[in-house]
């Protein structure tokens, strides 16, 4: 269903039928798609520098997933609301909460005549619309196979389009990019709800905790990836259509046809394919479809080859398999069969034939949690777990002056591990995606005044009207800048599904990081010795000219902004940028060297702002007007 859906995004654009605009990012993107992917596995050759670098990469993940640090182990509250009865098996259906609040709704699927530990499968499921009843109840007969053969199997609904719904699909259809910010992707909703589901099945007396596996198809397949990379718990994992590489997603933008679930923040810039080699060296079978448009198969070789490497550098080469099934984006008898007969290897040690299933199907309403709306919990937030599952920076201000420059170096190292790592070591340069061509507003040709560089909005319509510049500044230069995405730098923006602002996070960047980028190599390239450089813009072009400041220390001598935004949840967007800071301290740490005025920006919420400043000892570098 999801791939009848998606199909018409997922189709390649040739790059020659593509305005300039978007042949210059396109290339730019496929450039930095490239350098990624030649960094699998963090760059390890050796089993020793492998184990060596893999604690400190799952950190990484976790954090990627918005999972660092992990959030505590709440009590799951698991509740059995009521059973079906389906031949020899039963169907518990219930519910806990991974976090207090966050619902998660699930049938559990088990032998009726069991009197001992059983091997134990956490199936999560894919984009299925059910409605109501969930999309676990799409899957049903998995479950149903599972039971009749001597499994226990969990079955967990999404957020999305579980009985207790809430969003996946932030920055593809619903604007909402300060999930970027934030570091927020349900990707990591759905793997901390497997990963509180593992713990469940083994709190119960009929699990054998030794012998759980995991598996899904599709959006499914993908949290299957994130839970086995992060869940030590979990011995045999079989994503099913659920994983691709960079060059598939962003060169031949696949992306297109993906909700935001399918990707976690990818802040340390991994190669894709390293996520689900952190399950190496325990068996793996990596399981597709031959004419899939959203999981191709030439992207599907590439991680496949990679995962056998990682494999075989580990010694374990004959633990990795791949199966691929003819057909599309879907379920057949004979990848289900491939499935069944994996987990019977690897969890039970039968090696034997696998007979198919054909179950009759249970009324999606007879395994509801909460069979009517009335039923469903009052507590939940679900709806709002993006606001919530992840924590927003909480910093504390320095008590001296003297501490100032340790507390601002401490922030400003944490900006460019977790929001700018994309950046160069050495002074960035006009990249290609951007014209370097300024509109003169205004040129006195006076060497010794100051040179003003106007940073034109990315969000505003049309040009920042030059006449307020002039009229501010009526003897300097003034030169104003369209950066990468505006202008005549803008390119094709469609929502759904927002290609090029999604691919820059798969990136490690985002696009407004870019045109920090790009700011700082104008300011570089502007700067004359001796000559005040004050960099200038409205609203959130503004508060780039002040990260171009921020990140590019001794360039930018003033920034000025009118009507800032408050918080960076109206843009720019950096990624994680809310897990280090807020907006009125980022700005306060131009202090002390760069001169800060905010035009119509009177909101109490720069006091904090003003407070940075006196701290800094330079309150007089900072005014509002």
């Amino acid at each position: 269903m999801l791939a009848m859906i998606l199909l018409p995004f997922a189709l390649a654009i040739p790059a020659a039928e593509l305005p300039s605009a978007d042949v210059r990012i396109h290339e730019y993107l496929t450039a930095e798609t490239n350098r990624l992917s030649a960094r699998f596995l963090d760059g390890a050759q050796t089993r020793a520098a492998w184990e060596a670098k893999r604690p400190q990469l799952r950190r990484e993940f976790h954090e990627m997933l918005g999972l660092w640090p992990l959030p505590p182990k709440s009590p799951l509250k698991a509740t059995i609301t009521g059973t079906h009865i389906a031949g020899a098996v039963t169907i518990e259906k219930l519910h806990f909460q991974s976090i207090p609040g966050l619902y998660v709704t699930g049938n559990l699927f088990k032998p009726t005549a069991n009197a001992k530990k059983l091997p134990t499968i956490l199936y999560v499921c894919g984009h299925s619309n059910q409605g109501r009843d969930g999309n676990k109840v799409a899957y049903q007969n998995h479950g149903l196979w599972f039971a009749n053969n001597g499994y226990i199997c969990l079955m967990i609904d999404t957020l999305q389009l579980g009985e207790v719904a809430g969003k996946h699909h932030g920055t593809y259809n619903l604007n909402r990019f300060w999930w970027q910010n934030r570091g927020y992707t349900p990707a990591g909703v759905e793997c901390w709800n497997g990963i509180r589901a593992i713990d469940y099945l083994c709190s119960r007396p009929d699990v054998d905790a030794e012998k759980i596996g995991v598996t899904g198809i599709s959006g499914g397949g993908a949290t299957t990836c994130w839970i086995a990379a992060t869940d030590e718990r979990v011995k045999v994992a079989v994503p099913v259509s659920g994983m691709s590489d960079l060059e598939s997603y962003v060169s031949h933008r696949v992306i297109n046809g993906h909700c935001d679930c399918m990707f976690p923040i990818n802040t340390y810039r991994w190669d894709w394919p390293t996520i689900l080699a952190m399950f190496a060296p325990k068996p793996l079978l990596f399981a597709n479809s031959d004419a899939d448009p959203i999981f191709p198969m030439d992207g599907n070789r590439r991680v496949i080859a990679k995962l056998r490497t990682a494999y075989a550098m580990l010694c374990a080469k004959d633990a990795v398999d791949e199966y691929v099934s003819v057909g599309g984006h879907a379920y057949r008898p004979d990848l289900r069969l491939a499935i069944f007969r994996f987990f019977d290897k690897h969890l039970k040690g039968n090696t034997g034939p696998v007979a198919d299933f054909e179950y009759p199907t249970i009324a999606g309403a007879s395994l509801r949690v909460f069979p009517k709306d009335e039923d469903l919990p009052k507590d939940a937030i679900n709806a709002l777990a993006d606001e919530q599952f992840v924590p927003l920076a909480n910093v504390p201000l320095p008590e001296k002056p003297e501490q100032f420059a340790a507390w601002k170096a401490g922030l400003l190292k944490q900006l460019r591990e977790k929001s700018f790592r994309a950046f160069p070591e050495s002074k960035p340069e006009l990249e290609v995606g951007m014209s370097v061509k300024p509109s003169v507003l205004q040129s006195r040709k006076d060497p010794d005044r100051p040179t003003n560089v106007v940073i034109q909005n990315p969000y505003g319509e049309g040009e920042d009207a030059g006449q307020f510049w002039r009229d501010r500044y009526p003897n300097d230069d003034i030169f104003a800048y369209h950066l990468r995405g505006s202008g005549p730098n803008r390119w094709t923006t469609t929502s759904p599904p927002n290609t090029v602002e999604r691919s820059f996070a798969l990136l490690g960047q985002t696009a407004d990081s870019g045109r920090v980028h790009d700011a700082i190599a104008l300011a570089l390239r502007t700067k004359q010795p001796k000559v005040l450089l004050r960099m200038i813009g409205k609203q959130q072009a503004g508060v780039i000219a002040a990260y171009a400041a921020l990140l590019s220390p001794g360039t930018i001598d003033e920034v000025v902004i009118v009507a800032p935004p408050t918080s960076h949840r109206a843009g720019p967007y950096f990624l994680n940028v809310d897990r280090v800071l807020d907006l009125p301290t980022a700005l306060g740490l131009l202090a002390p060297d760069v001169t800060l005025t905010l035009i119509d920006g009177n909101d109490k919420a720069f006091d904090k702002t003003a407070t940075i400043y006196k701290l800094a000892g330079a309150a007089e570098k900072f005014r509002r007007e």
